[in-house]
């Protein structure tokens, strides 16, 4: 579903912000990706997504490159940012409204999965208010259902825990074990390594730019805690 070859990002001083990473996320996977700040994450994950160009390489998307087919691979991803950026003028249901229509998310449809969405994250009775009231942990949940709406085929999201109190970071771990059943991808950082361990069936670590560790939880673990794994290799 996710195919990053060869992917390097060097900006204009000459600092490989990504050097010739290369990792496949497969349909089903929940994919986590870890490394300290600064270690090329979120540069990684916004080249996925398209936000930004690169040096060298490719990235394909359910077949399609990232590079030469930006439109193709739009349609089937959906991305959340560490910090999304809504449009606060806009009612919670009027830009959820506009998600759907920007994907072309029959009004049956999008009714019945904004009401699902809304119901579990709890913020119903909110969604006529405007976004500009909302408090950083209602943005987060609003910012999720908007990338469900369309149910993408490869789900990349920076930081999503960040900012959600316990019970949505419960109920969007059951979202992610339930689309993932049904065939989605998930490609997701995190700083929380307890729930990427509980949570993820594969998981690549990052420093300064470049891959050093990658696979199935089982094998980079070996009976270790993944906290373990990680001080090891990435403090090395």
């Amino acid at each position: 579903m996710l195919e990053i070859m060869n992917y390097t990002k060097i900006y204009g001083e000459g600092k490989k912000a990504a050097d010739n990473v290369t990792l496949t996320v497969e349909s089903g996977d929940i994919y986590g990706f870890i490394g300290h700040n600064g270690a090329g994450k979120s540069t990684t994950i916004r080249a996925v997504v398209g936000v930004l160009d690169f040096t060298e390489g490719d990235i394909f998307i359910d077949g399609h490159s990232v590079k030469t087919e930006p439109m193709e691979c739009k349609k089937v991803t959906a991305y959340i940012p560490d910090n999304p950026d809504l449009y606060e003028n806009l009612t919670g249901i009027q830009y959820l409204d506009f998600i759907a229509d920007v994907f072309g998310i029959s009004g049956t449809e999008r009714a019945e999965r904004i009401k699902d969405y809304a119901d579990m994250f709890e913020i119903t009775e909110s969604l006529g208010d405007l976004i500009s009231s909302y408090s950083h942990g209602m943005k987060q949940k609003l910012a999720i259902i908007s990338a469900l709406i369309h149910e993408p085929k490869l789900m990349v999201l920076d930081e999503p825990f960040v900012g959600l109190d316990p019970k949505a970071t419960f109920t969007l771990k059951q979202i992610m074990h339930d689309i993932c059943s049904r065939g989605t991808a998930i490609f997701f950082s995190t700083h929380v390594l307890d729930v990427a361990e509980k949570l993820c069936n594969k998981v690549a670590i990052i420093k300064q730019g470049k891959l050093i560790a990658q696979g199935t939880m089982e094998e980079l673990t070996k009976g270790c805690s993944l906290e373990d794994v990680f001080l090891e290799v990435a403090d090395e």
